[in-house]
């Protein structure tokens, strides 16, 4: 039993109901944690609120959550995918605000499942005889099969248009990109802001084909970008942003992800998967040799899931002395 100032006894699971809210302190995991100022009884408080990690322990829990969900919005669609909120109880309630960001990627492909499978992962160091005679290949083989579709959608208009927050054609017919909500963002909470950047020129398929050359190019979309995102989004500043690409990226076109420096860096932004643009643009700058050198000519090191095919066919061959199944 707890005692209030006023002398009353109360137990402990009563006290939540008489927390009475002042305003937010905080809020991070991506949004599935807060803290919030309050009082009971004139004294302040904390409350710390965190959601439940999802039940998963059989097929009958993961149906009923799946039978649960209502109230679906759709946010957007594009080829295989779309995203939506929805709400995790059942029931017409109109006060009930959505709690579930959900993203549907269908069909998909068996790539699809391997990537979001859980699966050991592996550090890998990709040199330049590595990339050029087995990753190079496997990329040109994945843009082959048309996997890029969604982003032609977007660059030339078809698809997700009123989710383009900025196009800029820049200066030559190289230089132009838009700027849209990444997927995996809610679209309103700005301390978990995901923005994706794509660039409309095709010759880029990764931070590899990036050359010293390419250097004013890399400056000039830095610096469009972070006032595009701060003209958009008022409350925050340029120096609360933060620029990054992924090697491996999920699919080979040029693309840079602009996030808030306050969202927690899971997977996708760990060493081994993010590289910042500045120090990207800092490393060209220091490359021997003339305008052409390139990042192509450098070792990399990052992670790969065991199911992958760059590991599988790739990687695990040459740590066993083997010849890969991919490339020359």
């Amino acid at each position: 039993m707890q005692i209030l100032s006023s002398g009353e006894k109360i137990a402990p699971e009563a006290l939540i109901p008489k927390f009475e809210v002042d305003r937010l302190l905080k809020q991070d995991q991506n949004g599935r944690r807060i803290a919030i100022l309050g009082s009971i009884d004139g004294k302040q408080g904390i409350l710390i609120a965190e959601r439940a990690a999802f039940a998963t322990e059989s097929l009958e829990v993961l149906k009923a959550f799946h039978a649960a969900i209502s109230r679906v919005n759709n946010l957007g669609d594009n080829d295989i995918y779309r995203w939506y909120l929805a709400s995790s109880g059942a029931g017409e309630d109109e006060q009930q605000f959505p709690d579930l960001k959900l993203n549907l990627i269908w069909p998909c492909t068996e790539k699809h499942i391997k990537k979001y499978t859980d699966q050991v992962l592996r550090m890998v160091t990709e040199t330049p005889e590595i990339y050029s005679d087995y990753v190079r290949p496997y990329m040109s083989a994945q843009r082959e099969e048309g996997r890029l579709n969604w982003v032609f959608n977007i660059l030339e208009g078809r698809t997700e248009q009123e989710d383009v927050i900025l196009r800029d054609a820049g200066e030559g017919p190289d230089d132009g990109f838009l700027m849209l909500p990444d997927l995996n963002w809610d679209r309103k909470t700005t301390s978990s802001l995901h923005l994706l950047a794509l660039v409309q020129r095709r010759d880029i398929w990764s931070l590899r084909d990036l050359k010293k050359k390419h250097i004013p190019w890399l400056r000039y979309l830095r610096q469009r970008l972070l006032e595009g995102t701060v003209k958009m989004y008022p409350e925050l500043e340029q120096d609360q942003l933060k620029l990054y690409v992924h090697y491996q990226p999920t699919y080979y076109h040029f693309h840079i992800h602009v996030v808030n420096v306050m969202l927690e860096a899971g997977a996708t932004q760990a060493t081994g998967k993010a590289f910042g643009l500045e120090n990207l643009i800092s490393q060209l700058e220091t490359l021997s040799g003339d305008q052409d050198a390139s990042m192509a000519d450098v070792s990399l090191t990052y992670y790969l899931g065991e199911a992958s095919e760059l590991w599988t066919n790739v990687f695990h061959p040459l740590k066993k002395g083997l010849k890969p199944a991919i490339g020359n």
